[in-house]
């Protein structure tokens, strides 16, 4: 990547593929960070830019390449291959970027404290904790098989629902189609697996869309 090229990369902004650092954060953090990427759509986090996207460089990019690894070590399971580059930005000044893939291997999960794993995705220019439905997607995305539903009256309901509003939660499903959260949580995880429905992880609750070809 060239200077010019970074220029142009940090002046779009954080947001759901770009993070900027000042310097390595705290080690579990930044861990939370790359994994939430890992598990969405991968991006790049920028070490040497400040949160309002100006470019000043760290003096030590080895230094913070280093800490960057330790805190993907110690909290991050299982690992991510990543990429890296140290931008020459001035004497003695320079910005690390590390390329996160849209990973293979997901879903990968944060080391907490207490030792529980748990599983973060991207959602704007946030990480947040991935929603159950979330998880059994990224399970299935590595082991793919053919897909066996019903298309039945709850199903019509939800496609009727979908053409009117575009995007429907669990909650909303459930209420539509009169049926336990349950059994709508399935329906929505099973339209997702066969490719039709995609899930929007979000703060509060996720919602699905039809999926566009």
């Amino acid at each position: 990547m060239t200077f010019y090229e970074l220029q142009k990369l940090v002046s779009l902004g954080e947001g759901l593929h770009v993070e900027f650092k000042q310097r390595i954060p705290e080690p579990h953090r930044i861990a939370k960070e790359v994994i939430a990427f890992a598990n969405t759509l991968g991006g790049e986090v920028i070490v040497g830019v400040d949160d309002s996207g100006k470019i000043m460089g760290v003096k030590d990019a080895e230094e913070e390449l280093y800490a960057f690894s330790e805190a993907l070590q110690l909290f991050c399971t299982p690992s991510i291959n990543l990429q890296f580059e140290v931008i020459e930005i001035a004497n003695r000044r320079d910005v690390l970027v590390i390329h996160v893939p849209n990973s293979k291997d997901k879903p990968h999960f944060l080391i907490e404290t207490d030792g529980k794993q748990v599983p973060y995705v991207r959602v704007a220019d946030k990480s947040i904790e991935a929603s159950r439905e979330a998880r059994r997607l990224m399970r299935f995305e590595q082991n793919e098989a053919d897909v066996w539903f019903e298309f039945g009256d709850k199903e019509r309901l939800l496609m009727e629902y979908l053409e009117r509003y575009e995007k429907i939660t669990i909650t909303q499903f459930a209420k539509v189609a009169q049926i336990p959260k349950r059994s709508a949580a399935q329906t929505l995880y099973l339209l997702s697996k066969a490719k039709i429905l995609q899930l929007f992880p979000q703060e509060q609750e996720d919602y699905y869309s039809i999926k566009q070809v």
